[in-house]
């Protein structure tokens, strides 16, 4: 029997997931293909949990404007998962920032956003910063929204979802696709038809393309870790220093943990290959380049850089603010490389494949997750 759906969205986590409940909601019947055991374990939790408002851009005015025109409907989303109860701060060093403090006001004010300067603070070590601003941006939290999003899923009709299934083969067809899928412990393959496809699998974007026999979309990736601390005096306080190899710190949605990030220190291995190659996967014969395994689990991963950038991000803060390291969490992160000069994170959404329809959105922004809207067609 060959199963036939509207759409196949290939990837689970937030921007597939979300696809798949769009379309769905809409009259679609969709089948949600998942190579994990479980959805959102990868660059859906394992991030810094910015709601962006359009700070951290000042050299791409075109991503700052992106993440701000998103922000209020997100917000309005999510509520229930959002911290809103901390002071944010944006700071420009002295020594070797791509941005000084007049870019960064002129840069604020041009987007129309919140950027007051600070003069005085007990808690920040203005020997080593040109300039503070308390600015207005929140976190919002990864753990939560994995479970509502999970949660939606099972409650919404017409979406079919397959967990732990590798798709083997896929071939056009007149006005479809179709796909030969095999879940991963199991020998048998299924026969699935669609009118449309769509590829949200972020850093595997382009594996996915290639047994389409469709073109790579031009990457680059990164092992990244994520570091979790605790500090009594700033818990309810964040501070990102740029725009350069600085680093930030802030509320990690509601949890009562800190995340922690580093330019210098939070990448540990760099691939500029079409798919993420790693010298690491030699250990671990379960992640290849076509088919990465969660790097959180594994017992290859990269040894922690915590200690670094505790040391770092200490130089922004008084003596009275003490940071405790709990945990790291890691994946692999992708980012196109035409916006490696600028820093710019920009929301893609191609089409590679007219008839049948074959939809590639490449993101890294949790507030874009509706620009899918503005592009699919059913």
């Amino acid at each position: 029997m060959k199963k036939k759906f509207d759409f196949v969205v290939v990837g689970g986590g937030i921007f597939g997931i979300y696809a798949a409940l769009h379309l769905a909601e809409n009259g679609q019947q969709v089948c949600l293909i998942e190579k994990e055991k479980e959805l959102l374990k990868k660059a859906s939790i394992v991030n810094q949990a910015r709601l962006h408002s359009g700070y951290h851009y000042p050299r791409s005015v075109a991503t700052a404007r992106m993440s701000d025109e998103n922000k209020a409907r997100f917000t309005r989303d999510h509520q229930s998962f959002i911290n809103f109860a901390f002071q944010k701060f944006y700071a420009i060093d002295r020594f070797g920032s791509f941005t000084d403090s007049l870019q960064f006001e002129r840069f604020c004010n041009y987007i129309d956003i919140k950027c007051e300067r600070v003069k005085q603070h007990d808690y920040f070590n203005f020997h080593r910063l040109e300039a503070l601003y308390e600015t207005t941006e929140y976190t919002f939290d990864p753990i939560l929204i994995a479970e509502y999003y999970k949660s939606k899923l099972k409650e919404t009709k017409g979406i079919s979802v397959r967990m732990y299934t590798q798709i083997e083969e896929a071939s056009p067809l007149a006005n479809s696709w179709e796909l030969k899928v095999r879940q991963i412990d199991q020998h048998n393959t299924e026969t699935i038809i669609a009118t449309q496809v769509l590829n949200a699998t972020y850093s595997g974007s382009n594996a996915v393309n290639r047994l389409f026999g469709l073109p790579p979309i031009q990457l680059m990736h990164e092992i990244a870790e994520m570091a979790f601390v605790t500090s009594p005096q700033i818990k309810n306080m964040g501070l990102t220093v740029m725009d350069g190899q600085f680093g930030s710190i802030m509320p990690y949605g509601l949890s009562g943990l800190l995340s922690l990030s580093s330019v210098a220190y939070t990448h540990h291995k760099v691939s500029y290959d079409e798919m993420p190659t790693f010298d690491c996967q030699a250990f671990n014969p379960s992640c290849k380049p076509s088919f990465t395994a969660i790097c959180n689990s594994c017992h290859a991963r990269p040894a922690s850089n915590y200690r670094k950038m505790l040391s770092q991000i200490r130089h922004y803060f008084t003596e009275q603010v003490d940071l405790q390291y709990l945990t790291s969490m890691f994946t692999i992160k992708s980012k196109l490389k035409a916006n490696f000069i600028d820093d710019g994170r920009p929301t893609e959404i191609s089409i590679l494949n007219e008839n049948p329809r074959f939809y590639c959105i490449f993101a890294g922004k949790i507030n874009s997750i509706y620009e899918i809207e503005k592009v699919v067609e059913y």
